[in-house]
């Protein structure tokens, strides 16, 4: 294999043809591939670290930015589940809008699910759907799930959130899956949208810029009205425009 935008040759037996593959396609196939890898392998470790300390309240860390200039006044678990006080949010928008349905991506430990099962429990009524791609962290969060008070409020699923299949109106969403594909989300979810509901984003801020630029790239075509929270690691608070009265 060559570098640059060369060809990668690949020679077949049948005779001298010769198949050409672009370089860059070999290349994105395994940034990919390493991508995958590195998250998987972070996400892994906190598991690890949670088996070895349960969960531990600490001090948010996350870089300051200018949106959010003291981010050690916000606290956290660890560094991929929402803060503390993301989560105390998350819960309370539960109980003040009631939703009837609420789709979760990104499990991950299962604590924010948690969260937002707790409201439905204090409603007495909704469920939330749920969704984690990979196997060992899904099966970790359906342990904690499995051994709380509020699992009947919560449907776990081990499935992509773009493959996975809702019924009915959505009135809470919430992203919080794999940063690249959460405008991804949104714009699959939209259509489902409860116009009176609500869509959160997390990792909003202005130093992870991805979900931030998604989500003022779907305002700007007129799909959402977004309100963006200065927390540490930014939440999008947004509603779908079109039936909106």
């Amino acid at each position: 294999m060559r570098d640059g935008f060369g060809d990668v040759k690949m020679a077949e037996r049948n005779g001298s043809r010769e198949q050409s593959t672009p370089v860059y396609f070999v290349r994105m196939r395994l940034n990919l591939k390493r991508l995958f890898k590195q998250k998987e392998k972070q996400e892994h470790k906190i598991l690890r670290h949670i088996e070895r300390t349960g969960d531990l309240l600490q001090p948010e860390y996350h870089r300051a930015t200018p949106e959010c200039p003291h981010p050690e006044r916000w606290s956290m678990y660890d560094s991929m589940t929402a803060e503390i006080e993301v989560l105390e949010f998350l819960r309370t928008v539960v109980t003040t809008i009631k939703p009837e349905l609420v789709v979760e991506t990104g499990t991950f430990t299962g604590i924010s699910t948690l969260w937002i099962a707790e409201g439905l429990k204090a409603n007495g009524r909704g469920r939330v759907i749920t969704c984690e791609y990979d196997p060992v962290v899904f099966a970790k969060a359906r342990q904690r799930i499995d051994a709380s008070t509020v699992s009947e409020w919560i449907e776990c699923r081990n499935e992509s959130s773009l493959e996975m299949r809702v019924e009915g109106t959505i009135d809470l969403l919430f992203s919080d899956s794999d940063m690249p594909i959460r405008e991804q989300e949104v714009r699959r979810f939209l259509p489902q949208m409860n116009p009176n509901g609500l869509i959160l984003m997390h990792d909003a801020s202005s130093h992870l810029k991805q979900v931030r630029e998604a989500a003022l790239k779907l305002e700007a075509e007129g799909l959402i009205s977004a309100v963006l929270l200065p927390t540490p690691r930014g939440l999008v608070v947004a509603q779908k425009r079109a039936g909106r009265k």
